[in-house]
Order: C-alpha cells, then sequence, then structure tokens
C-alpha cells in the first residue's frame, strides 16, 4: 500500500505538547478538534463528573458513511500519568533524537498512548468516505479513576444511537516487536477494604483491651488461602494479593482501636465480580470485619474470529508477524466498550510507559499507520 499521506509525528507531537495529566481537559481536545474537522468528523465533546475524580472531557467523532453501511470505531485516551522527575528533557515538549538504528520521538504519553490516538487520525485520513462509517471514543480519565470517561462516552453513543460494529482500542500491546502482539480479552478487577474494630488500651493489660491486629491477620490469612483457579484456555490464573495493611499506631505500649487492609483481586471468566465480592465479605464477617469491595471491571473475552483475523492480516502484511492473541496485563477502557460490541486491542511497544523519557521509534509509528489503515478498510469490507 503507499505512504499515509499525512504525517503521524506532526500529530503524535502535537498530542504531547499539550499537558494532559489525568483527569484531561481543554487544550488536547481542542487539538484533537483541529485534526479531525477538516476530515468530515462531526465532533461531540461533553464534560463529567465532579471532583476528586473529575471533571473529566470526554470526545465522541464520527463521519457517517453511506445508509446501510458497517461502522467502526478507534478507542483510545489522551489523558497521561504524571510525567516525574529525572527526564532528559522537558516531558510535555516533544523532541526527536536520532539513535543507532532510527529516530525516537520523545514525550510523556508518546507511548501510552497520545502516539497510537495520532497513527488513528493518520490512518483515516486515507479512509474514503464512502468506506464506511468511522468514529473515535476518545475519553481523558483512562489513567486514573475511569468513573466520568469511556462509561460516559458509552452513555452517550447510546442515546445518540451510535454504536459500532467493531472497536479497537489503542493500547500498547506489543512487547518486544510492534505487532508481535495483540489483546483479545482482560481480566477483571476487583479491591476490598477490610476494616476491624478492637478497643485501645495499654499492652501491659490487654484484658482491658481488644487488639483487632491478630483478627485482622487471621482473616488476611484466608484470603490469601482463597482457591480460585488454575486458569483456562485463554487466560491465566487469578490471583489475590494483599496490598496494604495500617494501623496507624504511632505508640509502641498501646493496643490500637482498629486495624484494616486492603486486597486486589485479578479474575478470570471462571469467575464473576459479584460472586468473588460475596466471598471475600462473607470470610470478613466471620472474623468480625467489614468488608468494601468494589468492582473495577468484569473479565471479558473477544473469542479468536474474523475481527481477530483481520488485525493478524493487517499486521503480518506490514510487519511480518504473527500477533499473539493474549489477555494478559492489567485492565484497560475495553472492559467497558466490550458492552458496545467486539472488541480488540492493538498498539505500540509498550516497553517504555509510564517511565521516565517515554518514547516511540518514528518507524514505529509510520508503520502502526499502515496497520490501523489496513484493519479500518478490511472491517468496513471497502
Amino acid at each position: 500500500m503507499t505512504e499515509p499521506s499525512a504525517n503521524v509525528v506532526d500529530f503524535a507531537s502535537a498530542l504531547i505538547a499539550c499537558p494532559s495529566v489525568t483527569p484531561a481537559t481543554g487544550a488536547v481536545f481542542d487539538c484533537l478538534e483541529d485534526m479531525l474537522r477538516p476530515l468530515g468528523f462531526v465532533v461531540h465533546r461533553f464534560i463529567a463528573g465532579d471532583p476528586p475524580a473529575g471533571p473529566v472531557e470526554n470526545l465522541f467523532a464520527i463521519r457517517k458513511g453511506p445508509e446501510g453501511s458497517k461502522h467502526f470505531a478507534f478507542a483510545g485516551h489522551v489523558d497521561v500519568v504524571p510525567a516525574g522527575e529525572g527526564w532528559t528533557g522537558d516531558p510535555f515538549v516533544p523532541e526527536r533524537r536520532s539513535v543507532p538504528g532510527g529516530d525516537l520521538l520523545y514525550g510523556r504519553g508518546a507511548v501510552d498512548m497520545k502516539g497510537a490516538v495520532a497513527a488513528m487520525i493518520a490512518a483515516l485520513h486515507d479512509i474514503p468516505a464512502d468506506a464506511g462509517t468511522v468514529s473515535l471514543i476518545i475519553t481523558g480519565d483512562e489513567e486514573g479513576e475511569a468513573m466520568y470517561g469511556t462509561r460516559a462516552l458509552i452513555d452517550h453513543m447510546r442515546v445518540v444511537g451510535e454504536i459500532p460494529d467493531l472497536c479497537l482500542v489503542g493500547e500498547p500491546t506489543s512487547v518486544n516487536r510492534l505487532g508481535d502482539m495483540m489483546k483479545i480479552g482482560r481480566r477483571g478487577s476487583i479491591n476490598a477494604w477490610f476494616e476491624v474494630e478492637g478497643r485501645e488500651g495499654h499492652v501491659a493489660y490487654p484484658h482491658l483491651a481488644d487488639n483487632p491486629i491478630p483478627r485482622l491477620v487471621a482473616l488476611l490469612a484466608d484470603l490469601d488461602a482463597m482457591e480460585l483457579d488454575d486458569g483456562n484456555d485463554w487466560f491465566q490464573p487469578s490471583n489475590l494479593e494483599i496490598t496494604e495493611i495500617t494501623v496507624g499506631n504511632p505508640a509502641t505500649n498501646v493496643i490500637p482501636p482498629r486495624a484494616s487492609a486492603r486486597i486486589s483481586i485479578r479474575f478470570n471468566d471462571t469467575h464473576t465480580g459479584a460472586e468473588l465480592s460475596q466471598r471475600v465479605t462473607e470470610i470478613a464477617h466471620r472474623h468480625g470485619a467489614s468488608a468494601r469491595p468494589i468492582i473495577y471491571g468484569e473479565p471479558f473475552l473477544t473469542p479468536p474470529g474474523a475481527f481477530s483475523q483481520i488485525i493478524a492480516e493487517a499486521v503480518e502484511a506490514e510487519t511480518g508477524l504473527s500477533p499473539e492473541a493474549s489477555t494478559s496485563g492489567g485492565t484497560s477502557d475495553a472492559r467497558f466498550l466490550k458492552d458496545l460490541c467486539p472488541v480488540i486491542e492493538f498498539g505500540l511497544l509498550n516497553a517504555t510507559m509510564h517511565k521516565r523519557d517515554e518514547a516511540v521509534a518514528v518507524d514505529d509509528l509510520e508503520t502502526l499507520v499502515r496497520i490501523y489503515r489496513r484493519v479500518v478498510l478490511a472491517a468496513l469490507g471497502a
């Protein structure tokens, strides 16, 4: 195929230059809108949520094809994690540097995931309007609490009646080389908080107090011993991890009045969030503890089939690689989008995401544009 007519490096640089630490609003969405309107997209922007998780800006852009044509959606986010210290340059001033093997574009979000959003837009430059309906689902809070982003976008799309047939999320899924992995599913996620109430007192007079710590330790031991599963054909085993124990006792001779802890569970499709939440709550109650589980996402799987084949063929045509279909790693907004239509994640190399001196290879950006363009045309049947 011919080279794309749009300069993906310019697009990525423009997005990086808009500081957009989560939750993102404002300039980065202005930049997106300026890129999309000349391509014939109708751009809907709206802000949702209140502090501390909001306000969050969201963007849904759509260019409709002929009546009855298929609808393909790209999805992603333009919020980024804080840059942190120790960068060799300004994290929000994009910089292209020559290194052995090619050029790198540096900046916060270059990989996760302003680079992929730029590649989506560049790819759409070369998709004719009569090929079908295409849209972009872009949020400003994927890196945050994800309360008022993609979920609000999904509500908006349902209200306006614009439901895609297929959706590709541009998360950085590649591990060693661009194209070596795509995500066809993700495990679900639960965090749960526990608190054991006791009665404070002097350590020399334990009979006058009630130490909550032994009960908390026993609770955590039972949680840690929970039998979950051994994994299955598409998912690794579920795991429960103790992530925090808090007593907040500054004194050495005082039995504390309470003790608390937190766990995180990543679970496959052997379970549901409701079932696991009930199990950990029942264990907590047996130890006299309160429990507050929150389900952050259910597991999902887009079984290998026509959509994954479209992506695999596009990747192989441009890179010579056959991407592994995986469900590994953390969560993404695909956990919400799967309620709309089949969804798969595919994007850049993830080696530098969330790190100082985050950078993407310019060659990879340009290759990703060509892959995305092939995917869109094949998904629309054009």
